[in-house]
């Protein structure tokens, strides 16, 4: 993983030390909160329904013990004992007091860590597939190419005040866990018919209010020339995005007005006039950054383990773990395992100190000392023995996170809502709770699947509900919460928007209106093999409709 050199260690001090004097200003008012408020912006610090909430940047989800532990004491000592995990692979508190801010970014500096670009409209913190690295249908490890963005994008003159926030995504693999198609740009690492690697770039995709899927600009992009590409995308947009309307800010509105073929053709201009090899990393910057992800020094070890085989048929329980919460690793009697952020009845991608102390214990001592936070608000540790599987889930129950349910339907993402958000317009984490209660028997979250319901209290979408193979999403209807419930969506290869069901019903009726759904897709469904989307895609939504209603109007109309 990347350590900070002197230059990225330089710019994070200053960084911190003008931001001290930033909130100085603003508590002995010399600075009013609207002249304050950009400036704590570009340090990811927002002000939400209840206090101040800071956003730290984990470039990739990469992160090791020693900066674990310091985020839980950042959690102890200036908040109030936990973070929350996010779907940009960050944390962030929810709590701190403004005069503690400056103390909180000398603290993440000390590990190598920031807030910067974490909010504001620039180029936040660039995410990556949070099994990078490990996964055996990767292509390259997508983390140096994140990273050579990161660099290049970090107080990026020309980028700092972009006409909107913009989010870029890397997957090096076949199958998408990056969500790419959903971004500002989605990077694809591919491999020519001569055998090239390069990238397929996308270009406007993005959910809130007007959802886009991403449309292909270059099929292949030579690797040398990703940063002149980047730029040239970027000043096309900075130049000719809207700045009149915040709600017609973002590249895909621009993609869409004036089109994809002249939006290319825009790109490729751009891109000709550039001198490249100014603006394109030299081939030793892109080595040393490469170097840093060098694979780590595995041991040589059989495929199969017999005290993992033998833990499996002793304990049903972690038998249920080791078969939804291990993912194939691409060395031999290795595994990478998904630590779920979502006990059943818990609020979800929330990680309590003690449990982030607990993460840090087990990378150190079991996973060559990495983690990964991932865009579904989990945590991966990556570099597991298959042996040492058995003593990580005892860890894992002794810190209460051994919950068996990584891609099933109670690993739902969720926004914070009208618990802390000032923009919600409705409540999220209550509804994702009482959902997870409805489906806590985990045998029968295995009988139903893959499934990922995907919950946003307001048209923002933080809670990516628009693809969701169940989205949800809350409003506010003349004063009462009213969720919209849509199917299938699908924020992977084959990317898709979920289409509405029906019309808005009540908080209270979600978690059976979703149960009831769920006993028609089982109901419809070929086989055990045939997935929730799957189903969906093949009847539509007809015979999904009558579940939106209650019980009583469901016999009537029988």
């Amino acid at each position: 993983m990347y350590r900070y050199d002197e230059f990225d260690e330089r710019i994070v001090r200053e960084r911190a030390a003008q931001f001290r004097a930033q909130v100085g200003r603003r508590l002995d008012g010399s600075l009013t909160e609207e002249e304050f408020t950009p400036l704590r912006l570009m340090n990811g610090l927002y002000l939400q329904l209840h206090a101040y909430m800071l956003r730290v940047a984990i470039p990739y989800g990469t992160l090791d013990s020693r900066q674990m532990r310091q985020l839980a004491m950042i959690a102890d000592k200036w908040d109030r004992g936990f973070g929350h995990l996010t779907t940009r692979q960050n944390i962030q508190y929810n709590w701190p007091k403004l005069q503690d801010t400056p103390d909180i970014l000398d603290a993440l500096a000390d590990v190598g860590m920031h807030a910067i670009q974490t909010s504001g409209n620039c180029i936040r913190n660039v995410t990556a597939d949070h099994f990078a690295g490990v996964a055996a249908d990767e292509i390259e490890d997508p983390r140096p190419t994140a990273e050579l963005i990161r660099q290049w994008s970090i107080l990026h003159p020309e980028f700092s005040f972009l006409p909107r926030k913009f989010k870029i995504a890397v997957t090096g693999a076949a199958e998408d866990r990056a969500a790419v198609a959903v971004h500002d740009i989605g990077i694809r690492i591919v491999r020519s018919e001569a055998g090239e690697l390069g990238y397929k770039v996308l270009v406007g995709g993005g959910l809130g209010r007007t959802p886009f899927i991403g449309k292909t600009i270059r099929d292949f992009l030579p690797k040398a020339d990703l940063l002149a590409y980047l730029e040239a995308i970027m000043r096309v947009y900075n130049l000719e995005g809207r700045r009149d309307n915040k709600y017609k800010a973002r590249i895909k509105i621009l993609v869409h007005e004036i089109g994809t073929a002249p939006f290319i053709a825009r790109v490729e201009e751009e891109f000709a006039k550039l001198d490249g090899p100014s603006v394109n990393a030299d081939l030793e910057e892109v080595a040393r950054i490469a170097a840093y992800f060098a694979p780590p020094d595995y041991e040589t070890l059989p495929a199969a383990s017999a005290v993992f085989d033998a833990a499996r048929a002793q304990d049903p329980a972690f038998d249920r773990f080791a078969a939804t919460n291990l993912f194939p690793h691409r060395v031999p009697g290795y595994t990478a395992i998904t630590v779920s952020a979502k006990p059943i009845g818990a609020p979800p991608g929330d990680l309590t100190s003690d449990r982030m102390r607990a993460l840090a214990d087990l990378a150190e001592r079991y996973s060559l000392d990495e983690l990964r936070i991932t865009h579904v608000q989990n945590v991966v540790l990556p570099h597991v023995k298959l042996d040492d599987v058995p003593a990580v889930w005892v860890a894992l129950v002794e810190a209460g996170l051994e919950t068996a349910n990584a891609g099933l339907i109670t690993d739902i993402i969720s926004c914070p809502g009208m618990d802390y958000c000032k923009l919600a317009t409705a409540r999220s984490i209550p509804i994702a709770q009482e959902i997870s209660k409805v489906f806590a028997d985990a045998e029968r979250q295995r009988e139903i699947g893959p499934l990922g319901i995907k919950i946003s209290g307001c048209i923002n979408a933080c809670g990516h509900h628009h693809v969701g193979s169940i989205g949800i999403l809350g409003l506010d209807k003349a004063g009462v919460e009213n969720y919209q419930i849509t199917l299938g969506g699908d924020p992977g290869e084959g990317a898709s928007l979920g289409e509405r069901l029906g019309p808005g019903i009540d908080g209270d009726e979600v978690p059976a209106a979703i149960e009831r759904i769920v006993d028609v897709y089982l109901g419809l469904r070929t086989g055990p093999g045939e997935t929730f989307i799957d189903t969906v895609r093949r009847v539509g939504l007809d015979p999904f409709k009558p579940a939106l209603q209650l019980p009583e109007a469901i016999r009537a109309a029988a």
